[in-house]
């Protein structure tokens, strides 16, 4: 038997609710990093970062099988606490 149109609504909303809450714990989570890595202190177009993220977003996708534990030993130790305390 096929589901009501009423039960279907009910499950997108419930799905709806769900993606909004995956996205805020990503933002989240991406924001951190992005302050901690000192990106709070910068005084950049909004334009320009996403370019820039989205250029960082690019390289990760492109290493494939490789985890991002062995991605993220290329990154000189120190390099993003160095920025982080800087006015």
């Amino acid at each position: 038997m096929k589901k009501p149109s009423s039960k279907i609504r009910e499950e997108i909303a419930r799905l709806h609710d769900q993606l909004k809450a995956a996205e805020t714990r990503e933002a989240e989570r991406i924001g951190r990093l992005a302050l901690k890595a000192g990106l709070g202190e910068i005084e950049i177009e909004e334009t320009a970062l996403v370019a820039a993220l989205e250029e960082i977003a690019s390289r990760f996708r492109k290493k494939g099988g490789r985890t991002a534990k062995s991605s993220l030993a290329q990154v000189t130790p120190g390099a993003a606490e160095g920025h982080a305390g800087e006015t």
